[in-house]
């Protein structure tokens, strides 16, 4: 039988990317997006597409329901992947704003999680792959209310593998570095929602360093990797009979990872701030 394969956050980028890689190898992808625009485009794409907002817990219910609806009740594999950024100093970071992003990079995996996990222990197996961040290994300036997320979503995934353990469901982690994908794009809305970068203490800061990142297009960035690499490490991650519990990619993740094993916080540090 075909297997059966749920990926959030499939408008753009490494969901995207994955539900056509994912389904290039044999999977029936369920291709979700956030908005009903993209799910159209999705279906016209070939897609079978529910719509899942991670901010909204309905959407979360029903676009589940409406796979286990196509699938007879079973589900083999949920990726979740859809998420966005919010830059800024943390001092400028409002409560609200913090909010607003744990909602969907981590409130709503949760949630969707939480529903998925009796459906794979009443088949008896499944896979649960959280797509984190390099960031969620190490931070860097400007990144925190994102890193904060990814950070949680390491947290709480290592713990649900441990607890899962014997189930027979394989929870995993990947973590990107620098993918080419629209979450600079995408984060600009939040930005100018949530940071008064005008009044901030460190405004020269904003204007030499973030502003220009943000809003300026500069090719893409050293080390950078197209998504299809993420969708590579996906498919090691949803087929191999024993998958890994983590999976990097990109040059920097490699990096990070071992700076975090064999280098004090403070000499972290100090490399970190050679590139804010």
């Amino acid at each position: 039988m075909t297997k059966t394969l749920l990926i959030t956050g499939c408008s753009s980028g490494i969901g995207h990317a994955a539900a056509h890689d994912m389904r290039a190898r044999g999977w029936r992808v369920f291709a979700s997006c956030r908005t009903k625009s993209d799910c159209d485009r999705l279906r016209a794409e070939g897609f079978e597409s529910p719509r899942i907002d991670y901010t909204d817990p309905e959407t979360i219910r029903s676009g589940l329901a409406e796979v286990l609806d196509a699938t007879g009740g079973t589900l083999d594999a949920l990726f979740n992947n859809g998420a966005h950024g919010l830059p800024g100093a943390v001092e400028d970071l409002p409560t609200d704003g913090l909010r607003e992003i744990f909602e969907t990079n981590v409130f709503g995996w949760h949630e969707l999680t939480r529903q998925v996990i009796p459906v794979m222990r009443a088949q008896g197996h499944g896979r649960i792959v959280q797509n984190s961040s390099v960031l969620g290994l190490v931070t860097y300036p400007w990144r925190g209310a994102y890193a904060a997320t990814k950070f949680a979503i390491e947290g709480l995934t290592d713990t649900l593998r441990l607890e899962l353990s014997g189930t027979g469901i394989h929870v995993m982690l990947i973590e990107p570095g620098p993918v080419t994908s629209k979450i600079r794009e995408n984060s600009i809305p939040h930005f100018e929602k949530h940071i008064d970068w005008k009044t901030s203490p460190i405004r020269d800061r904003y204007e030499q360093s973030l502003l220009k990142r943000l809003y300026e297009s500069r090719g893409p960035d050293s080390f950078e990797l197209p998504p299809s690499a993420v969708s590579k490490k996906l498919a090691h991650a949803l087929e191999a009979a024993r998958p890994r519990p983590r999976y990097y990619v990109t040059t920097p993740t490699y990096i990070a990872g071992t700076l975090r094993r064999i280098l004090s916080t403070r000499a972290i540090d100090r490399i970190l701030l050679r590139y804010r």
